[in-house]
């Protein structure tokens, strides 16, 4: 059983303290690696092994092709300002092979899981030769697994997998007892900017939690398009997170007088504390009519726009 650590109870200092201490004896003399993906949970796991560990924490950013627009860039260029060297792993086709033809949300998740962290992390653990990988798992994470709602490719022990007979190394998790407000704490704590530090949650499957049916690089690229005008016209809504989703099914609609029978994107606004539970957020029809405007006249392919107005539960905040 998981002790939490609430955002309430939290003393940010004592508990980095803590953790490095605790990450400098499970490590030793040896190395650690870790994927940094930009999201607030990585980057504050990334900063607290840099503190305990410096040089000997090896920090990658995995280029999965299932990322946001310029993603890689845009994070190997912040933590570079923060003193930490990160280095782009290019692996596009190792996940999108992986992906290819499979539309089970648990067997999307699943294959990215095995690509993950057996092929690619198990190739990067070999040459850098880390027997650790810290990683930014939360309660959250933990939750949601156990209860099978949806299986969060970074939790294992919970599950009875033991991380060193499957992968090769051990698992380090020093974010695990706290939740996304507890972790946004911690990491203003460790001296991340208010752009990394309050960013919206963003899935470990990335992308391909946002397309239903078939992961392909066209899909990808469709949602990807979506996703930079979702983000940039409800950036300053307050929300605790919001995305744009591609829909299976082709939809009929109508462009310049002909039938257009194209995709749908359904674009989703959340009001959260912690992810446990989530209401939508109650956006101004305006806004609504500019995002759809947008998105089709924007993102090929695309005739319709929804917006989806279930809680959680019973919806949850990423589709799959």
């Amino acid at each position: 059983m998981i002790k939490e650590i609430t955002a309430q109870e939290l003393d940010a200092e004592q508990f980095i303290l803590d953790k490095v201490k605790e990450i400098n004896e499970a490590v030793g003399d040896g190395i650690a690696i870790n994927a940094l993906s930009g999201g607030v949970d990585s980057s504050t796991v990334t900063m607290l092994g840099h503190r305990a560990l410096g040089d000997r924490l090896k920090t990658v950013f995995i280029e999965n092709g299932l990322m946001r627009e310029g993603e890689a860039e845009q994070v190997a260029s912040l933590f570079r300002e923060l003193g930490v060297t990160v280095d782009v792993v290019d692996a596009r086709q190792e996940f999108l092979t992986a992906l290819e033809g499979i539309t089970d949300p648990e067997e999307k998740r699943e294959a990215i899981t095995q690509t993950f962290y057996v092929e690619v992390f198990g190739r990067l653990v070999r040459e850098s030769e880390a027997k650790y990988l810290l990683q930014g798992t939360i309660l959250t994470d933990v939750d949601e697994t156990v209860a099978g709602i949806k299986r969060q490719h970074n939790v294992f022990e919970q599950l009875g997998i033991d991380p060193e007979d499957a992968f090769g190394y051990r698992i380090i998790e020093p974010l695990i007892q706290v939740r996304k407000d507890g972790v946004r704490k911690i990491g203003q704590a460790l001296g991340l900017p208010a752009e990394a530090f309050e960013r919206i949650p963003f899935p470990g499957p990335a992308l391909s939690a946002r397309v239903i049916g078939a992961v392909t690089a066209e899909r990808i690229e469709t949602v990807r398009q979506a996703t930079v005008i979702v983000e940039q016209l409800l950036k300053d809504t307050g929300a605790f997170q919001y995305m744009a989703i591609l829909h299976e099914d082709r939809v009929t609609g109508m462009r310049d007088g002909q039938r257009d029978f194209g995709q749908q994107i359904e674009v989703r606004c959340w009001d959260s504390i912690d992810a446990r539970t989530a209401t939508p957020t109650k956006l101004p029809f305006e806004t609504l009519e500019r995002v759809a405007r947008e998105i089709i006249l924007k993102v090929p392919g695309i005739v319709s726009v929804t917006y989806n107005i279930a809680s959680k539960p019973p919806s949850t905040i990423e589709a799959i």
